[in-house]
């Protein structure tokens, strides 16, 4: 009997399981399998969570909740779901560190130094359902990452692959929690892996404590309108005053829980080229960004999750940036020139940045002064 003719009734599934397994493992992916249920304490974390407001402008959030909330709506004959663990970083901690310690360079989050995620993720699902069709024959499956409203965190904790952090963020107690998650749902009956029911945070708090601005409202609660992640990338209006500050150099998402986090001394280096840097995202200045033009910026990040959130919303990020840094006179300068062809949303921020460089030239200017004038007027 040949593979594209074999009934699926005779299919040994555990074995199937195994196999997946494998060949994920050739793919890069972790695998673990659940059932396209969502537990009733995620439904009502998720209805807290909005009814408090925190999603934002993510307006998004409130919308398809019955697909959000059974998985099996999305895909018709959906049995199980095939979780899969995909690990993007890249470099050290202590890398990362001393570009976000350094306020004249830019931070992005190390997810989006190379190529988009999604495409990367979306494929390797992809080839996967193939290899188990030659192994099996035609059967019903359709992949997601970050295309449906589906929870994958809570699937994933399902199916083995981790659990909830105080930050929200899936941790694997081998494997950190520098990965990407995505699902292949599909109508075939494979065995489940264990639910991984334990949060191994114990009583430790860094991710509430580091957020820069406080985002961490509670352990397993963020609210997104003061998350930076939510600001540089969901955001595109004007971002409020006081949060402008807080938000450093980090003009593309946050990592500070992530790499404040004692778990991810176990982040596995990524295996896949594509998540290399590109245009030496990882050790580039503020300036030589903000010189890019609208061209440029477009033609830079050609297959890069930065390219969506469009130019006018990376030179609000950048001008914030900017008027963070300490003052130089080239940042001054270059500030003030882009001002007339400036939107209303960045010349806003271009405003608060050269005020921002004013008052940094002043604390500059006063640290200059000699001790014994400063002591002649005391």
């Amino acid at each position: 009997m040949t593979n594209q003719s074999k009934n699926l009734t005779d299919v040994d599934y555990t074995d199937l399981a195994q196999k997946i397994r494998r060949w994920g493992e050739e793919l890069h992916l972790t695998i673990g399998i659940t059932r396209p249920v969502i537990p009733q304490s995620h439904q009502q974390a998720l209805n807290d969570w909005l009814a408090n407001g925190y999603h934002g402008e993510m307006h998004f959030m409130t919308q398809h909740q019955q697909q959000r909330l059974n998985p099996s709506v999305l895909h018709e004959g959906c049995i199980s779901v095939i979780s899969a663990r995909l690990d993007y970083w890249t470099e050290t901690k202590q890398s990362a560190l001393s570009h976000l310690q350094n306020p004249q360079k830019a931070y992005i989050s190390r997810y989006a130094l190379g190529r988009d995620y999604h495409k990367i993720l979306r494929s390797q699902l992809k080839k996967l359902a193939l290899r188990i069709e030659q192994e099996i024959g035609p059967f019903q499956w359709r992949p997601f990452v970050d295309s449906a409203p589906i929870m994958e965190h809570a699937l994933a904790q399902q199916a083995g692959l981790g659990f909830i952090g105080k930050h929200t963020l899936l941790i694997h107690p081998k494997a950190g929690s520098t990965f990407f998650l995505g699902e292949l749902l599909c109508d075939l009956p494979l065995p489940t892996d264990e639910a991984t029911d334990h949060c191994g945070c114990g009583p430790c708090t860094s991710c509430i404590d580091i957020c820069p601005t406080q985002a961490i409202v509670a352990p397993f609660t963020v609210d997104a309108r003061r998350c930076i992640s939510y600001l540089t990338i969901e955001y595109d209006g004007v971002i409020d005053e006081s949060l402008r500050p807080l938000m450093g150099n980090r003009i593309y998402g946050c990592d500070d829980c992530q790499l404040t986090c004692p778990w991810n001394k176990f982040s596995k280096t990524s295996q896949v080229s594509d998540f290399s840097t590109r245009h030496q995202l990882n050790d580039i200045s503020l300036l030589t960004l903000w010189q890019w033009r609208e061209d440029e910026f477009l033609r830079h990040f050609e297959g890069s999750p930065i390219r969506r959130i469009g130019y006018q919303q990376w030179r609000r990020n950048l001008a914030i940036a900017l008027g963070n840094s300490p003052y130089t006179r080239e940042t001054e300068q270059a500030l003030k020139l882009a001002l007339p062809n400036a939107t209303p949303l960045v010349s806003e921020h271009i405003h608060w940045a050269l005020q921002q460089q004013a008052k940094s030239a002043k604390t500059q200017s006063l640290r200059e002064i000699p001790v014994w004038v400063t002591k002649s007027y005391l």
